[in-house]
């Protein structure tokens, strides 16, 4: 009695509508997972302006830095805030650096991973950031290429009562699409980086907001923030809104 095998593999056409399955599944699941990312990278940036807020509270109102004396604590640089760079200090009441192996904070209230400051700059989830204190005219500064201050620096009255930092995506719409801003009042803003600034990349000038990009007043960090509801953009030209 004789049996019919069936030939053993597959037919083209079965592999052709294997391979359509397989591209039908990937063009559903690769979109979602990849919108998925954006959103957890996104959701961790505003927690880490979340946790940079209550660290830059916790410094200004121990008082460990204080570059005039006065008893009033200064808000810091990523690097001071890490324990990676010495702490400003005073100098005859003006602002001066610190001792190496001296001065740095201990314990730091922020983890050691945002004292890698490179052009400036942290990276952390896909997100750049970049911290911005105001000097004695209220201008913004950033802290040096790697880490704290040694020259410029922040004004000493301003520095206890103003600090801001902006995140926007590493690689817009592939690592974030928002960008956002927190200040010394804790509340989170964001720009849907869909006007004329699309905020993006880390290291290259003008990728990254200007640090009176939010303000009402340019070079003002003591101004108000942009009121879309009263009708003031920021300094640079877009919508500024309240993270829901």
């Amino acid at each position: 009695m004789k049996t019919n095998k069936r030939n053993a593999g597959f037919t083209l056409i079965e592999l052709m509508i294997v391979v359509a399955i397989i591209a039908i599944i990937a063009s559903v699941a690769i979109p979602r997972l990849m919108a998925a990312r954006l959103s957890a990278n996104e959701s961790a940036a505003i927690s880490t302006l979340r946790s940079l807020t209550s660290a830059q509270a916790q410094v200004q109102s121990s008082g460990a830095i204080d570059t005039d004396g006065d008893g009033a604590g200064e808000y810091g640089s990523f690097a001071e805030l890490a324990g990676t760079f010495p702490c400003r200090v005073s100098n005859a009441g003006t602002p001066g650096a610190g001792a190496v192996g001296t001065d740095e904070l201990n314990p730091p209230v922020l983890s050691a991973a945002f004292g890698n400051v490179v052009a400036s700059q942290v990276q952390r989830s896909g997100y750049v950031f970049q911290m911005y204190l105001p000097d004695a005219a209220r201008a913004p500064i950033t802290e040096g290429a790697t880490g704290g201050f040694t020259g410029a620096y922040p004004g000493a009255d301003n520095g206890e009562v103003l600090w801001c930092c902006y995140a926007w995506p590493v690689n817009f719409s592939q690592t974030g699409n928002r960008s956002f801003f927190v200040n010394q009042a804790g509340d989170i803003y964001q720009y849907n980086n869909k006007g004329t600034n699309v905020y993006s990349g880390a290291g290259a000038a003008g990728s990254g907001p200007a640090g009176d990009s939010i303000f009402q007043t340019g070079s003002d960090m003591g101004s108000p923030v942009c009121n879309v509801a009263g009708g003031l953009t920021g300094q640079d030209g877009e919508n500024w809104v309240p993270v829901q």
